[in-house]
């Protein structure tokens, strides 16, 4: 299911005992715009320590109830590694909170988690393979590539002939954990106007200028598809959408990718 990330802010997260707290922000990769963790506010149990939840460890999302079950513990939660949210997550911190848990490491393998194309992939890892994770870890680049989705809220976005707005938000894939669409505000020339870009068309992004660059015109953004939050997103619109831009929606990738494997693996 699509969903606006505002929807996630908020969402109360219970444990297999207990409640843990509410999602504050998450953490995106910069390369594949997977979302690789939940900050959680834990308020006074955890004297409002926050903690990173991996999607990993996510059961089920119940957007009407707002609330994300997740197959971890209090104890495993208040015991977990330490976060420091004014400071960029490190390889090294991945690797301890992965090693901690259980996890093997999404950064090794052909798809957006590694070995599967969803979390859910992860959750069960063959415990002989501590010694093989450790090796990957160690072969494994410091860069996490990790970005806070807060901080880049509101870089400047540029068309290929021009400035066209700012980013105003996300559209996120609740069961890849994964950022589908950036939102784009478009105040400064259409007024009222939102739309949205795929990540996938995004030719680089400037972090020390804060700009995100875009290969598409002002004119194809201008008379794209409009984006209303108040609105589910259907997979109509979203045809409409890469229809509109000329470009192959995300969904046949990973098709080409399922049959390939389920060929090679027969």
């Amino acid at each position: 299911m699509l969903t606006n990330a505002t929807h996630l802010k908020g969402l109360a997260i219970r444990a297999t005992d207990g409640d843990l707290g509410t999602v504050g922000q998450f953490y995106f990769d910069d390369e594949t715009w997977a979302i690789r963790y939940l900050v959680v506010e834990t308020g006074g149990w955890l004297n409002d320590r926050q903690v990173l939840i991996s999607p990993i460890s996510v059961v089920q999302t119940d957007w009407q109830a707002g609330r994300l079950d997740v197959a971890l513990t209090r104890t495993q939660v208040e015991h977990s590694p330490g976060i420091d949210t004014h400071l960029p997550v490190s390889r090294q911190h991945e690797a301890a909170y992965m090693g901690y848990y259980g996890y093997p490491c999404y950064w090794d393998g052909p798809y957006m988690w590694g070995p599967a194309f969803y979390p859910a992939g992860l959750a069960n890892p063959p415990t002989a393979a501590s010694e093989a994770m450790a090796e990957k870890i160690r072969r494994a680049s410091p860069d996490s590539h990790l970005r806070s989705a807060e901080a880049v809220t509101g870089y400047g976005i540029e068309a290929a002939d021009g400035e066209i707005g700012h980013v105003d938000g996300f559209v996120v894939d609740d069961e890849a954990w994964a950022i589908r669409y950036i939102e784009v505000a478009t105040r400064n020339w259409w007024p009222g106007k939102k739309v949205l870009v795929s990540p996938a068309w995004i030719e680089r992004v400037s972090w020390t200028d804060s700009r995100v660059y875009i290969g598409l015109s002002r004119e194809a953004i201008r008379n794209g598809p409009e984006y209303t939050e108040s609105r589910p997103i259907s997979r109509e619109y979203e045809h409409r959408l890469h229809l509109h831009y000329g470009r192959p929606p995300y969904w046949l990738h990973q098709a080409e990718h399922t049959s390939s494997f389920s060929v090679s693996g027969a």
